[in-house]
């Protein structure tokens, strides 16, 4: 999917994040399962040169993605700029080419042609939605917004083409009703979702490549058999407070066959397009249902840590 952060392979540190997971977790008793599915393999947007940017660390800064309404000659046609806070309502859009014509072709990428992130402005709301397209380019879904104010929708998605790269395209949507400003949740390495409890260490590093790592717990217990969800046993996504600039990655893979193996510790490799604040949103499968955990951080500056352990996406995560 389209990143702004650049992912980068981290065989080796991958399998001691493992270890150490484990060897943390010695003498718990693990929640685990037999048999271990397999993870399809990971995908990035290549940065385009006009876009690499010159840090001093000698890593390619990545551009950060849905802050435009049009890139690549692809058009996000929102059809549905309002709806009702509180209220179902039906999204409906459409990508169009540079024509002004309906794309109605992509690859499809962990199971989908599309993915649709919805996501408030205090980044106190989030949605990981998958909507149908019909025959004529049209795409929808429902959606149930708990709060007023404004959000922002990112289409995820890449046209089907030999040459075409990953797009993320973004446009405005407001919830109307009585708002109340809230203000960006505090920085914690701890978030308590459904019953789980997930762990970060560490975090987006501006204009470097970083690790980081969520461990999943049950009743202290680590959790062994995460399920895979969307062809990955983790899916990141980030969103940088103020402009919401949107970066998405996928779990590092092992040596050899580009494989995530499940356990309490999910790997991922990023950098961030420029130092603040950022809200991480990972969502992981278990027990067959899909949950959301969300964290505060901040690349560059003081470190997260500090603040409520309480971290979940309200209302997080949307079918």
């Amino acid at each position: 999917m389209n990143t702004g952060l650049r992912i980068t392979t981290f065989a080796a540190a991958l399998a001691a994040t493992f270890g150490a997971a484990y060897g943390v977790g010695q003498g718990v008793d693990p929640v685990a399962a037999e048999n271990q599915p397999k993870h399809e393999g990971e995908h990035t947007r290549p940065v385009p040169e006009g876009e690499k940017g010159g840090g001093h660390t000698g890593h390619d800064t990545p551009p950060a993605g849905g802050l435009q309404i049009s890139e690549g000659g692809y058009t996000l046609d929102l059809q549905t700029p309002r709806v009702t806070a509180g209220e179902q309502a039906g999204l409906r859009f459409t990508v169009r080419d540079a024509d002004g014509r309906a794309v109605t072709a992509y690859q499809r990428e962990h199971d989908k042609e599309l993915h649709l992130i919805v996501a408030s402005r205090d980044l106190v709301t989030y949605r990981h939605l998958h909507p149908t397209r019909a025959a004529d380019g049209t795409w929808s879904t429902p959606v149930d917004l708990p709060r007023a104010g404004g959000y922002r929708v990112f289409a995820d998605f890449t046209p089907a083409g030999k040459d075409a790269e990953n797009l993320t395209l973004g446009a405005d949507l407001a919830a109307s009703g009585p708002y109340e400003a809230r203000p960006l949740p505090p920085a914690s390495t701890t978030a308590r979702v459904d019953g789980y409890e997930v762990k970060l260490s560490g975090g987006p590093q501006p204009g470097r490549a970083s690790e980081l790592k969520l461990n999943v717990s049950r009743d202290g217990k680590p959790v062994t058999d995460l399920q895979p969800y969307l062809g990955a046993y983790g899916h990141l996504v980030a969103l940088r407070s103020g402009d919401l600039a949107y970066l998405h990655v996928h779990p590092n893979g092992e040596p050899g066959d580009g494989t995530t193996r499940p356990g309490p510790g999910i790997s991922f490799t990023a950098t961030a397009p420029s130092s603040g604040a950022y809200r991480l949103f990972l969502d992981f499968k278990h027990d067959g249902k899909v949950h959301t955990a969300a964290f505060t951080v901040r690349a560059g500056g003081a470190a997260a840590g500090s603040g409520t352990p309480e971290g979940h996406a309200e209302d997080g995560h949307g079918h």
